[in-house]
């Protein structure tokens, strides 16, 4: 058995180091690739250190049994498909070998030369070093071109973010492969170029060398100054915390000494770092539930403070070129779990993050005023984020929605996003068609963000929220071009909404939850198209009972019905670009929607099993099914908003909405049926 991705098979992977994060990264791959019955190898040359790995991998999924996150079936094979070993002739068959060994670059070099003999001239050899240069860790190594830095997140088995980082040598379709490899296993993988420290973690080490200035200076206390940090990065943890549980200063202590030299001299290891090391102590940080005072003027002195780190920090790598700011902003979100810099500095305004960056510049020597941050906060213009990405392919735009935090979940900007991508391709020459999808691989789109539905206290708001919504997704149906939508998991919501609006539809083979309406659920009706456009592509009696029960659909299902085309086994975006470039050639069939009303509408549906859900609801739901279906297209949407902004007034609604926020989407909501 094996898993084969983009023209690679991989039978076995090998992790090399049973230390601190070999035997995470180890649980991530036999978690995801031991039902394909691929073989994960732990190599390391200390029997301690493979028995200790041994168990905290056993204890971690062992754990995952007791949350009900793997079956005990799916633990036996885990823990069956991890070998522990300090003999690397295992390493014989291994397509894919990490690195996870101490931070050294002697040892790494001698790793890779004993790796380079034992396996294939094709095998991709990966180091997770957190700092070191591709080209010094891979300059010893024959075969440079297969070679790359993954650099995984504390804790690796969790923490989504692994950095690609390529060196002067690592082939293109070595990088382009990691890339897509570890999306495929459910990662979050973003390209970063070669500079000592990569992107990220210049970041945590920065912000953290910001907070020991502080403290040196007398200007608050370690307690109160992780207090603020985490307060004001809306971080899990403190800066300080954060150093203690990741066991950070040795390592981080090695990194702002060399930062000095390969980034910029207002990085160096601070006094109190250098004898945290040495005693080998922690840093004195607040107790599990410890309430630690800070005066609003000391707390906003702080702040401002580090905002001008971290700000400039931030602004630094973009200007060195290292990473996107899309893909930048994303990294710090997900990996150091913190509020993203791009996004923060927009919202206090360009200008105000300037005059922060300029402030700490002037008190802090060497430290430099990134000129993105100038050019931009000179005219108080934001930066620009996408989450809506683009990349054309013999002329067909492949957009990737990618908001994996919240499995791509669409709020009214990524609405926007949408439309304006969808606009600038229609009017772009050399663009023959349009496919939309999503990253990852779990969602397409789980839904739309719930958090502004709480906004809404009106019928009049539900209505114009309704209304701001279908706008782009009429927008999106409005193209000309061939539009194909690659449903790559499940669609919920806005998300299938915004696929009914493409001309075609595609889906990966043999999921067992693709798409459906789940609205009544929060005590509200589809509001984006999907009372209208569903029952013109399944028909009426089917849309209705998915719309009134909120129960998916697989995409077996969905072929059956006819809401999709196909569903594809392999190269689902690859089937999708080559669906498009068939239909604008005009060697597939077009099927655009038809815009009059549908024929043979009934005068009430069926009756249905609507268990708990609100029959106001329910009553408003149908009224806007078969309303919409007796217009044609362009009056039957907003009259969708009309109901929607009708069920906005219902008790029903707010408490659906409420149970959702505070409960989750499992507890069903306690409607009151007005």
């Amino acid at each position: 058995m094996s898993f084969t991705h983009a023209g690679r098979t991989i039978r076995k992977v090998a992790v090399i180091g049973s230390g601190q994060i070999g035997p995470d990264i180890a649980l991530y791959f036999t978690k995801v690739l031991s039902p394909f019955g691929v073989q994960t190898v732990v190599i390391d040359v200390s029997d301690a250190a493979l028995a200790a790995g041994k168990a905290k991998l056993e204890k971690k999924v062992q754990k995952g049994v007791e949350s009900g996150a793997f079956s005990n079936e799916q633990q036996a094979q885990m823990v069956a498909a991890v070998t522990w070993t300090n003999d690397y002739q295992k390493l014989a068959g291994a397509d894919l070998v990490v690195e996870a060994a101490t931070e050294n670059k002697e040892l790494k070099g001698k790793i890779f030369a004993q790796v380079e003999a034992l396996v294939a001239a094709d095998t991709i050899l990966c180091s997770n070093s957190s700092h070191l240069e591709p080209e010094v860790i891979f300059a010893g190594t024959r075969h440079k071109g297969r070679t790359g830095v993954v650099h995984y997140f504390f804790p690796a088995e969790r923490n989504l973010m692994v950095e690609v980082v390529s060196g002067v040598d690592t082939a293109p379709a070595t990088r382009d492969w990691l890339l897509s490899f570890y999306e495929a296993i459910g990662k979050v993988p973003i390209p970063v170029k070669s500079r000592y420290g990569y992107a990220l973690d210049p970041v945590f080490e920065g912000l953290f060398f910001a907070c020991a200035l502080l403290a040196e200076e007398g200007i608050g206390t370690t307690k109160q100054i992780d207090v603020v940090c985490k307060k004001t990065f809306k971080m899990g943890i403190g800066s300080f915390t954060a150093m203690n549980l990741t066991g950070g200063n040795p390592i981080t202590a090695v990194g702002l000494d060399n930062y000095t030299s390969k980034i910029n001299p207002w990085y160096r290891t601070p006094r109190s770092l250098q004898d945290k090391v040495a005693k080998k102590e922690n840093w004195d940080v607040p107790a599990r539930g410890e309430q630690v005072e800070v005066p609003e003027a000391l707390a906003a002195q702080i702040r401002d403070e580090l905002l001008g780190a971290y700000f400039g920090i931030c602004g630094e790598i973009v200007d060195a070129g290292l990473v996107t700011i899309a893909d930048f902003n994303m990294g710090l979100e997900i990996a150091l779990d913190m509020k993203p810099a791009f996004t923060f500095m927009n919202e206090i305004g360009t200008a105000n993050a300037l005059g922060l960056v300029r402030a700490y510049a002037a008190r802090h020597r060497g430290f430099p005023v990134p000129k993105c941050i100038e050019k931009l906060g000179a005219e108080n213009k934001p930066f620009e984020v996408p989450v809506v990405l683009r990349e054309d392919r013999d002329g067909i735009a492949v957009l990737t929605i990618r908001r994996p935090k919240v499995l791509n979940a669409l709020d009214q900007g990524v609405f926007e996003e949408i439309r304006t991508r969808f606009q600038q391709c229609d009017q772009d020459p050399n663009v023959k068609g349009i496919v939309l999808t999503g990253f990852g691989k779990k969602a397409f789109v789980s839904g739309a963000d719930v958090n502004f539905l709480a906004k809404i206290d009106s019928v009049q708001k539900g209505e114009a929220t309704s209304r701001a919504s279908q706008v782009c997704v009429d927008a999106v149906q409005a193209v000309q071009k061939p539009t194909v939508a690659a449903l790559n998991g499940l669609a919920f919501g806005g998300g299938i909404e915004t696929a009914m609006a493409c001309e075609a539809r595609l889906a990966a083979k043999g999921l067992k939850v693709l798409a459906g309406q789940p609205e009544a659920n929060l005590g509200i009706i589809p509001g984006a198209g999907g009372t209208v456009r569903l029952p013109r592509l399944v028909g009426i009696e089917k849309a209705a009972e998915m719309l009134r029960t909120c129960r998916p659909i697989s995409s077996e299902k969905a072929k059956a019905y006819g809401l999709i085309r196909d569903e594809v086994d392999g190269d689902l975006v690859g089937r999708a670009v080559q669906l498009a470039k068939d239909m604008a050639a005009g060697k597939a069939a077009r099927s655009r929607m038809a815009e009059g009303p549908l024929p043979n509408v009934p005068a009430s549906l069926p009756a249905v099993d609507i268990g708990h859900l609100s029959k106001k609801v329910d009553e408003i739901l149908q009224k806007a099914i078969l309303g919409a279906a007796k217009l044609p297209l362009k009056d039957a949407i907003p009259f969708e908003a009309k109901c929607f902004g009708e069920v906005c007034g219902t008790k029903d609604m707010r408490i659906g909405v409420d149970n959702f926020l505070k409960n989750g989407p499992k507890a069903k909501a306690a409607f009151v049926h007005g």
